[in-house]
């Protein structure tokens, strides 16, 4: 299945740029050919009502509509076993890769109090670090 979601992804990226796709017609019809007849008349009809055919899936969120995806739908694309339709917007889904997760520093009362003392003395405040994990 993911040769199939990968075939789609080509498409997409194929059809989306205007100015090669007149260049490219025979590779968009190579990889139209390689792909099931149900899923392309799918997507055909999305790209036809001027939507992606594809939405990327990141922390069990749809890309395409921003509404969150079951979890038993991501545990499937995770497996690779079957392609997923968004119950919401209807486009073929996919995962992507997770962003990195920022730490948050929590401001503590004793930081607190020391800027407000650099305050009251005229200093000037500094900035809080932010680390990625």
């Amino acid at each position: 299945m993911n040769e199939l979601i990968e075939n789609l992804l080509k498409l997409q990226s194929l059809a989306s740029d205007k100015t090669a796709a007149a260049g490219m017609g025979k590779q968009i019809e190579a990889v139209r050919l390689a792909l099931p007849a149900p899923v392309l008349l799918h997507y055909d009809r999305l790209v036809a009502r001027g939507k992606k055919g594809l939405a990327g899936v990141r922390n069990q969120v749809c890309t395409g509509c921003h509404m969150q995806v079951s979890r038993s739908t991501v545990m499937t694309l995770m497996r690779g076993d079957d392609i997923q339709i968004c119950d919401s917007c209807g486009r073929y889904l996919y995962l992507l890769p997770e962003l990195p997760a920022v730490a948050v520093v929590k401001k503590t009362p004793a930081a607190a109090k020391k800027r407000k003392a650099q305050k009251e003395s005229g200093a000037k405040e500094s900035g809080v670090l932010v680390q990625v994990a």
